[in-house]
């Protein structure tokens, strides 16, 4: 028997290719559903361009036959247009509301003998459906089990032999592990816990020692085994894309902003470097602000400032001969010579990015398409870097489990050219420590 999966616009706007998501079923789509839509087209963000091609496509199906009847679509499975006046048995909730006629609809279909799934993005449309008897769902594609993602590092005991091995020839095999590229292990003696190796999976099934120089970056030097893996994949030219994920304080962007120092000014390895973030309030939003394209980000790229004068402060030291200006104005000779670019990712779409070492700041608050567009920005020579905590989202159309930046480490896991840490100690400050662990 068919199931007639009823889906709610927020999962449209979410993934404009979910009409197709559905085998061979049948999807319906109430009219307030089509009426939600108008009323995004005309925005000019991601749930504009998805509303827009969502339209799009049901044109194309109008092409085919009525709607209102359902038309068979190309990747199977046949989508319906329901009308809810005049069609749709009494659910006692009110009917101004579009959430509400959408309800109507599945229970409509339920109670005719239908088999009826829910599909929404909304938690409160979910209790409301469960509570009318419909059975719910979120939609699953693009999702990932967040308390399963991969971290990039595992522990691991070892003989004692083994470790002193690895010293002497700088490397041992790993035949029977099943490690991802790039993934660090810690060795551990099963005898001594003191004695360990920290090394880094290589081509063949070896594990390798961690790159001496890369201990210190842009005088920047790591506080944890987190942080010194963090610096292995942003300073090695062969690792094009790595994602950081950690909570506040773990040294994201520090991190980040350290490596693409070192590459751009000293390595010369970039042209430039580029850092971006999603332009998403955390409460209410400010509103309107006055001034040019820079003036207006200056406010969302405030965290980017701070951490770049403090980078240009502790970088300072390491020549004797530099004049004595301060990090301020260090930060404003790097924006001004557009060594160091800000943009907004409204203006990233279309665009083609060679050599550049590329920040993306606060990435959990991006969607898996998003972050997929971002990505396929990348031109010859260019290094992102993606950043994130998906505890903390301000996106209302994302959780953790469907953010992009949890999407892309599960996906990308296990290609060779991109590398993830995930930071687990808040070094910021105590008290920026205590806050994370216990509020």
């Amino acid at each position: 028997m068919k199931k007639y999966f009823v889906v709610d616009t927020n999962v449209l706007l979410h993934n404009a290719d979910s009409l197709t998501a559905f085998a061979d079923n049948i999807v319906v789509l109430p009219i307030s559903v089509i009426e939600e839509l108008d009323k995004f087209k005309s925005h000019n963000d991601e749930l504009g361009r998805n509303a827009r091609y969502v339209i799009r496509q049901l044109d194309a199906l109008r092409q085919k036959g009525r709607l209102g009847e359902g038309v068979v679509m190309d990747g199977g499975g046949t989508l319906q247009i329901y009308m809810e006046k005049g069609q749709c048995i009494d659910t006692g909730l009110d009917m101004h509301v579009a959430d509400n006629r959408i309800l109507a609809v599945a229970f409509t279909l339920l109670k005719q003998g239908k088999t009826v799934i829910f599909v929404s993005k909304d938690i409160n449309a979910r209790i409301k459906a469960d509570a009318l008897g419909i059975e719910v769902m979120d939609f699953e594609k693009q999702k990932v089990n967040i308390d399963e993602l991969y971290r990039g590092q595992r522990e691991i005991l070892v003989p004692g032999l083994v470790i002193d091995e690895f010293y002497q020839k700088k490397q041992v095999a790993t035949e029977a592990l099943d490690l991802m590229p790039n993934e660090f292990v810690l060795l551990r003696d099963e005898e001594d816990e003191k004695h360990t190796a920290l090394t880094r999976a290589r081509e063949g099934q070896m594990l390798g020692p961690l790159h001496e120089e890369y201990e210190t970056v842009w005088n920047i030097r790591s506080r944890s085994k987190e942080q010194r893996m963090a610096f292995e994949l942003l300073m090695d030219p062969a690792i094009q894309l790595v994602t950081l994920v950690g909570q506040a304080g773990t040294g994201k962007t520090l991190l980040a902003l350290a490596a693409a120092l070192e590459c751009v000014l000293s390595l010369k390895r970039y042209d430039r470097i580029l850092v971006s973030r999603p332009i998403i309030p955390m409460g209410k939003d400010l509103g309107y602000m006055p001034g040019d394209k820079d003036e207006k980000l200056a406010h969302w790229m405030q965290p980017i400032f701070d951490n770049l004068t403090y980078l240009m402060a502790d970088g300072a030291k390491r020549k004797e001969h530099e004049t004595d200006e301060s990090a301020k104005q260090k930060v404003d000779k790097l924006l001004q010579s557009h060594v160091v670019e800000l943009e907004a990712l409204t203006y990233i779409r279309g665009r083609s990015i060679p050599r550049q070492f590329v920040i993306v700041d606060e990435a959990q608050n991006l969607t898996p398409h998003e972050v997929k567009t971002i990505i396929s920005r990348a031109g010859e020579g260019t290094k992102m870097v993606l950043t994130g905590d998906p505890y903390q989202i301000d996106n209302p159309y994302l959780d953790t489990s469907s953010n992009g930046l949890a999407y892309a480490v599960e996906r990308l896991k296990q290609q060779k050219i991109h590398g993830h840490i995930t930071l687990l100690k808040s070094e910021r400050s105590v008290l920026a420590g205590v806050a994370a662990d216990f509020l």
